[in-house]
């Protein structure tokens, strides 16, 4: 089966890019699953109920989120009634949502979705890894279809997560940093692996943000209200082929859509 997952979806350029592209490239690549970072989807910082539903009318299948989940207030309520929305498993188990999903594919087959957040230059968490150990033991032993965003700051935590778990997991791809990574690849156990997916949004900015606005606090060292900015929209995506009978990945590589035409 072909699972697709979109990196940080932020704000409503990284909403227009999904909307213009998704459905051609569940199309094109035969797309059973859509999994999608959504926690910048709100104007860079957090998400709604209304942009989560949005989502899921143009063909998202899941979201997951990071830090950013717990910006909007009125998006707690949603994370508790949502089956198909989560937030990173090592918060405290008494918040809002949950960080272990299952899902069902077009083609059928239920998915594991996990969430976790990484503590290197983060905010304090349960360790991540002893987390990942935890989820997984929760999963059905023939439920073997196992995907986690591991969103976190370090390449080097993200990098010891895809071998914490290889071989356990379909895949482990990274977000949070907003910047793809170039190291695409399966892991000798049979785990896809890229430690950052990158962002779904307008490169033409500093991470999603206005440059300006970025470039006046880097030079004045002043608090500065950060916006999105608004041009450069490009679609990051990871592709994963999954042996459903395994769990293991047989394929993985980078999807990017550009579209000027957004600007």
């Amino acid at each position: 089966m072909n699972l697709l997952f979109i990196g940080d979806i932020y704000a409503s350029t990284g909403r227009n890019m999904v909307a213009s592209h998704l459905s051609e490239l569940q199309s094109t690549y035969g797309v059973q699953l859509t999994i999608a970072n959504a926690e910048n989807s709100a104007g860079g910082f957090g998400v709604t109920p209304q942009i989560a539903d949005e989502l899921f009318s143009i063909g998202v299948d899941a979201i997951t989120t990071g830090n950013h989940v717990w910006d909007k207030r009125d998006f707690y309520e949603y994370l508790d009634r949502s089956p198909r929305v989560t937030r990173p498993a090592n918060y405290p188990a008494e918040l809002p949502g949950k960080g272990l999903i299952y899902v069902e594919a077009r083609n059928g087959i239920k998915v594991a979705v996990m969430n976790l957040q990484g503590r290197a230059l983060m905010t304090p968490l349960d360790c991540p890894f002893r987390k990942a150990d935890e989820l997984i033991a929760e999963i059905p032993k023939g439920l073997k279809v196992r995907f986690l965003d591991f969103h976190a700051e370090l390449t080097s935590e993200k990098i010891a997560m895809g071998w914490h778990l290889d071989g356990r997991v379909s895949a482990v791809i990274g977000t949070h940093t907003h910047v793809p990574t170039a190291d695409t690849r399966i892991l000798p156990g049979g785990t896809a692996y890229q430690t950052d997916c990158g962002m779904t949004g307008p490169y033409e900015g500093v991470i999603g943000a206005d440059k300006d606005l970025v470039l006046k606090k880097f030079l004045t060292s002043l608090p500065v209200r950060l916006e999105a900015a608004k041009r450069g929209g490009e679609l990051h995506a990871v592709l994963i082929d999954v042996d459903e009978n395994t769990g293991l990945a047989k394929k993985v590589e980078r999807v990017v859509r550009p579209n000027p035409q957004l600007d």
